[in-house]
């Protein structure tokens, strides 16, 4: 096995039925990890040596393993301890805990029953897989009491901690585009520039983009143009590390303009550039190929 292979990272996400699991599974995806819910036990070796002998670039893997597997979760450890044996890859064991009270309150919020409560009382399940859970919880690298943790603040406790070194977990995709053609329906924060001067009255503009130094200088030569770009800059300083508290990992920047060739690609471009400083940020301009009329 080659030193690449080796530096796929394995987590496996188990704890108490209620503690977070769910949002936990959702974070790793966030992070670019390989999620799996709900994998049993005896075919974790099999799944990552698929995984790490692939053609493809090795993807770090998190999976979450829970009660649901019934009888085969109890053979979790020992599958974990063959895993380390057959493949050098050591899982990390995240464990997710809450208190009894606060997991009672919890599942009766969302008025689901618990797994282990025969009886229908989510106490009496609570503590029987607690019981059930004891050893494995020994076992666990990490453990995270969510008890008094939003989800929020679990997203961020992972992302802090299991981030790989210089990812960037929040992106920002700044596009443009034509209200001709469709607002874009996968837009955050949508922004019409129609009301800039038009390069597309123009003539020797007219034919041209956003993407020509020509078309952009005289977008952006404009009063109003200076004073939208210095606001924007405002609303974007004090908006996007709201949107990185709030737990959010994406978001979607559109600027619009008649039919997404000239006004819209100036802006996308610049603020696409300028916010490129800070964050990961992707530029698109879904209708700068459309032939204009």
């Amino acid at each position: 096995m080659d030193s690449q292979k080796l530096e796929t990272e394995v987590v496996i996400i188990t704890g108490m039925s209620g503690a977070g699991k769910t949002v936990a599974i959702q974070s790793f995806e966030d992070l670019g990890y390989y999620c799996i819910d709900n994998l049993p036990p005896e075919l974790l070796g099999t799944f990552i040596n698929l995984m790490i002998n692939s053609n493809k670039q090795p993807r770090n893997i998190a999976a979450v393993m829970d009660l649901r597997g019934g009888e085969m979760f109890h053979s979790l450890a020992d599958s974990v301890n063959k895993l380390h044996e057959a493949t050098s890859v050591a899982p990390k064991v995240l464990f997710l805990d809450a208190e009894n009270e606060v997991l009672v309150r919890r599942y009766k919020e969302t008025r689901r029953s618990h797994p282990l409560a025969n009886s229908g009382l989510p106490l009496d399940g609570i503590k029987k897989e607690r019981e059930l859970l004891s050893d494995l919880k020994g076992r666990a690298q990490f453990i995270y009491n969510t008890s008094k943790m939003s989800p929020r603040q679990l997203r961020e406790k992972i992302q802090e901690k299991f981030s790989p070194k210089g990812s960037n977990v929040f992106t920002v995709n700044v596009m443009s585009f034509g209200f001709k053609h469709g607002i874009p329906i996968d837009a955050d924060l949508v922004f019409d520039v129609r009301f800039l001067p038009n390069p597309y009255y123009i003539e020797e503009l007219r034919l041209k983009s956003g993407l020509n130094e020509e078309v952009s200088s005289y977008v952006l030569k404009w009063a109003d143009t200076k004073t939208l770009i210095e606001k924007l800059t405002d609303l974007f300083s004090f908006m996007l590390p709201q949107y990185k508290r709030e737990g959010k990992t994406q978001l979607v920047i559109a600027f619009g303009c008649t039919g997404g060739q000239h006004r819209s690609v100036t802006l996308a471009e610049y603020f696409g550039k300028l916010l490129k400083t800070e964050d990961k940020t992707v530029i698109t301009h879904r209708d700068v190929t459309i032939r204009k009329e």
